[in-house]
This record gives C-alpha cells, structure tokens and sequence, in this order.
C-alpha cells in the first residue's frame, strides 16, 4: 500500500496554474492574459502573456483601450498565445497542448494552427459571441484542433513569494 498524498493537484490545474500565473505579468491595466505550452508527455516548453514586443516600452506604448488608433494598445500588444509561441526555442510544437486564460482571437487561432499545436485548454470566453472568436472556433474546428473548456475545481492555491 502506498504513502504517497492524495491531494496533489492535476496536469489540468497545474498548467492552467501556470498560465494564470504567467498572466500575472502583464501591464496591462484591463485584461491580463496567459498561455502555457505543453509538450504530449506533459513537459512546459513554454509560456506567454500579453504585453509589447520586446524593445518597446511599458512606459512609452499606450495601453489605452479608446482614442485615436496609434494611441490605443490594440496595434502593438502580442497576445499571450502568440508570445508563448515565439517565445519557444525549442524546435517543433508539433502535437503540444496550449493552455490558455481566455479563448484565443482569430490571428491566435491561426498561429496555434500553424505551429502544430493539437489541443487546446482554456479557461474563459469571455468574447464568445464576436466575430474574431466566431472565426477562431471556425478555424480550430477545420484544422481538427481539440479544443475544451478547462474544468475549474475550486481548488485555491496560496503561494507566499
């Protein structure tokens, strides 16, 4: 008989933990937003959250969501899912899980297509019902992408750092 504890948590709560957890370092004063790459033995080979490419400035690029267009964030904000990708320097995301904060918009779905990713997890859907996620479900469905909704637990963590 074994000793070993029984209340260990799950792949699914600790990659999604991790997405959340990556989401963490977003600067974005409304929507913070994270991604964790899984390899199919259960290895993170990377992770992303959204923010300004590297060499652009927390300070200097706006991250306001109304006004004039080069003055709002949308032009120049990698999302999570993108930066988990390019931030992989590992070789071939072939047949890798993505764990994702909030469902992924169209130009995501399309890199995640693109790089071999097979599954997708993710936790909200919040825009659900707008055209960039509409096509995104549209095209992960074409390209045969599994995608399901991550099953929350209830379980709470508290980590002191």
């Amino acid at each position: 008989m074994s000793d070993k504890r029984k209340d260990y948590i799950s792949w699914d709560e600790y990659f999604m933990g991790v997405a959340r957890l990556a989401a963490m370092r977003s600067k974005d004063p409304n929507t913070q937003v994270g991604a964790c790459i899984v390899s199919q033995s259960n290895k993170i080979l990377s992770m992303g959250y959204n923010g300004f490419p590297q060499g652009c400035s927390d300070d200097e690029f706006p991250w306001a969501r109304e006004g004039e267009e080069l003055e709002r964030k949308y032009v120049y904000t990698v999302h999570s899912e993108l930066n988990a990708i390019l931030n992989y320097r590992g070789g071939s995301l072939e047949g890798a899980k993505i764990y994702v904060t909030l469902f992924p918009c169209n130009e995501c779905a399309k890199a995640i297509i693109q790089s071999g990713i097979r599954e997708l997890i993710y936790d909200d859907n919040k825009y659900a019902e707008t055209v960039p996620v509409l096509a995104s479900v549209r095209m992960l469905q074409a390209a045969g992408v599994k995608v399901r909704r991550y099953a929350r637990t209830g379980r709470r963590v508290e980590i002191e750092l």
